[in-house]
Parts: structure tokens; sequence; C-alpha cells
């Protein structure tokens, strides 16, 4: 389901409710959460933008870039609010490409994995398509085979291998590169 939003953000993006979790747009008051889970290296190096060790300020520079009406990504922080959890416990996100693609990714705090967050979230935005996307694409890292199944079981089709640049690992890394065709 998905609902509107008054947000610091002139451009609308909508809250979307899971079926255990809400995800809507990022506010200044997740910025100390998000710091400390982004602070992680676990997590940093499952991504590809995440620096570690992680500058001061980053965090609240990441959700200014989020709520911006020039942006070219949405990015909804996953609410475990409605089950009695944090008010953050990840980010989920769908980068617009052209000729109605997007890019998803996806993180989750490590304290709350294994425990279908990811997955649902994934499932959530894909379910209401707020782009109007005709294909969804994704990457993980060849060494993140969790997130490799995640999507698999999402509706994705492995369609190669690539590579992308890591910041935190300061390398570039072997990916899996998916497909997803919305209906």
């Amino acid at each position: 389901m998905m609902t509107p939003l008054a947000s610091a953000s002139p451009r609308f993006q909508p809250v979307i409710e899971g079926e255990t979790l809400l995800l809507r747009p990022l506010r200044r008051q997740d910025a100390d959460l998000l710091a400390l889970y982004v602070a992680d290296r676990r997590v940093a190096e499952g991504t590809r933008s995440i620096p570690h060790p992680l500058p001061r300020g980053t965090a609240d520079r990441f959700i200014a870039d989020a709520q911006a009406e020039t942006r070219d990504e949405d990015v909804w922080a996953i609410d475990g609010t409605p089950q009695g959890s944090a008010s953050l416990l990840g980010v989920v996100s769908l980068k617009a490409l052209d000729r109605r693609q997007s890019q998803i990714g996806y993180w989750v705090a490590p304290a709350f994995w294994h425990g279908g967050i990811a997955s649902a979230a994934v499932k959530a935005v894909l379910d209401v398509n707020p782009h109007a996307n005709a294909t969804v694409f994704a990457e993980v890292f060849q060494d993140n085979p969790v997130s490799a199944r995640l999507l698999t079981h999402a509706g994705f089709e492995y369609i190669g291998d690539a590579e992308a640049w890591s910041v935190a690992r300061g390398q570039a890394v072997p990916t899996w590169t998916y497909l997803r065709k919305m209906p």
C-alpha cells in the first residue's frame, strides 16, 4: 500500500506499507542511527559508495541528498516500528535510469541480519513499483551470496558478471547483475 507523505522534499516520495515494516523517506532524526550503522565496516564494504572509516557529517549529507528535489534516487528508511522494532533498520533505494528502468539497492544493519528484513523491503518496493518501472536492475558483490539468493527469490534473473568500485574496499569488486521485468 502506498500513502502520500508531507516531507521536507517538494518532490513526492510515497510511504510504502509492507506486511511487516514501513518504508518511509529518510528524516533528519535518522542521522545518528544511520551514522552508527554505516560506520560498521561490514555494511560499508557491502556497498559501492559508503566510505570506511566514515567521515563526520556523511550521514547528514546522505539524508540531505535523499531529500533533495533534484534527486535521481528515492531512498526509504526501513522502519521497524510497526512490529515494535527500531525506527531505522536499514535502507532500500531506487535509482532512476532511463526508459522506465531503475536500479534497486539495499542494506540492513548487522544487528538485524537474517531476519527477512531486506527481503520484505525489496518485496514491498517491487509490489508498489513507485517509479512505474518496466525493468528493475540489481547488482551484488560476489562475496555476498545471501543477497544474490534474496534477489532470485524476489523474481530477479541473473544476467551476467561485472565489477563495481567499492569506496570502502578501495578497489573494484566482482559483481553479479540481475534484472526483473515488472508486470
